[in-house]
């Protein structure tokens, strides 16, 4: 007969293995490690997890957003990265979706848990490459993003409309990469420029700041006063907002004399329309219940808000995650409210 002791631990670890199995499986498809958005939503399901039982979180950081997006509304993933430009893009079967069979009603199974901010664009360069102005990038190889995805799209738009340079016609040269061959691209000085989203202080850039003197390039407020172009392409579309990189963000191996206002941008969780109201409901639930405790030892954390999360974007919110934000008493635009 096997002791008294062996017994009651054999006994707890299958009760733990049957609690563990017990927990239903949802998959999450977020961006590469490096960006703002895996930040957020891997910081997402590990307060989940951490704070319930009955759902636990897998995330995929392979792939694109925007490949995500219709696989999520396929049903072949519960949650996905989302953002009011790329949605509308989908909706109206535009840009990478103009080529997509069923786009409108693929872009109905969207449904929003919560907006965050995607961070400033950030275009980094060497402080020694001699490029110190957008107007510079002219004859450079630049990385605007993953072929195909929103960032690159976002990107390209904006340095178009603040300096007239266009990479389609060979003004300077996209380099293709993904998120995390780039990072290692640009510190290896293969090429000139690396353009990433991220809450200032952004970790990726502080990273490189420890081994690289680097330059953070942008409008003073003056000269984004005075440029049309750049004014129009961010207030052009739902999502697209003004970011600031305030002076004295970064240490002082990242140069920038002023403040600089380039590109910013919101971007969201998203899940498939057809998950059950009580999930969402818990899901949304752990994450802003338990948030606060992780704010202190994450500072860009504080950039993201439940007011925020239900700002308008041209996504209608899951009901269950409408219920939590109703609860909590917060006021929902009519374009967001579930129908």
């Amino acid at each position: 007969m096997k002791p008294l002791q062996t017994l009651l631990l054999a006994g707890a670890l299958s009760l733990s293995a049957v609690s563990a199995q017990a927990a239903d499986k949802l998959k999450m498809a977020t961006i590469a490690p490096g960006t703002s958005a895996y930040l957020t939503m891997t910081t997402f399901t590990s307060i989940v997890n951490q704070n319930q039982d009955k759902y636990e979180f897998t995330v995929d950081a392979t792939g694109a957003a925007t490949k995500h997006m219709v696989e999520l509304a396929k049903g072949k993933l519960d949650y996905c990265m989302s953002s009011p430009t790329v949605h509308h893009f989908m909706k109206n079967g535009k840009a990478m979706y103009k080529k997509l069979k069923g786009h409108a009603e693929l872009a109905e199974k969207l449904k929003l848990v919560m907006w965050f901010p995607y961070g400033q664009y950030h275009i980094l360069t060497h402080a020694d490459s001699g490029i110190e102005t957008l107007a510079d990038l002219k004859g450079k190889k630049v990385f605007l993003g993953p072929p195909g995805g929103g960032a690159w799209t976002a990107a390209y738009g904006f340095v178009k409309s603040a300096t007239g340079l266009d990479a389609k016609k060979g003004d300077y040269e996209s380099v293709k990469a993904s998120w995390s061959s780039a990072f290692q691209g640009f510190q290896d000085r293969q090429f000139d420029v690396y353009i990433n989203g991220g809450i200032a202080p952004f970790p990726q850039v502080e990273q490189l700041a420890l081994t690289n003197k680097i330059r953070i390039l942008g409008l003073t407020k003056a000269e984004y006063d005075a440029n049309e172009g750049a004014q129009g392409y961010v207030n052009g579309m739902t999502g697209r907002e003004l970011g600031v990189i305030p002076k004295g963000a970064y240490g002082e191996n990242v140069i920038m004399d002023e403040d600089l206002y380039v590109l910013g941008a919101r971007v969201g969780i998203t899940a498939n329309a057809d998950l059950p109201e009580d999930q969402v409901y818990a899901v949304t639930k752990a994450f802003w219940d338990n948030v606060d405790e992780a704010r202190a030892s994450t500072p860009w954390l504080n950039e993201i808000k439940p007011e925020y999360a239900v700002s308008g974007g041209g996504m209608k919110l899951h009901a269950g995650a409408q219920k939590y934000y109703t609860e909590k008493g917060l006021e929902i635009p009519d374009g967001s409210k579930a129908e």
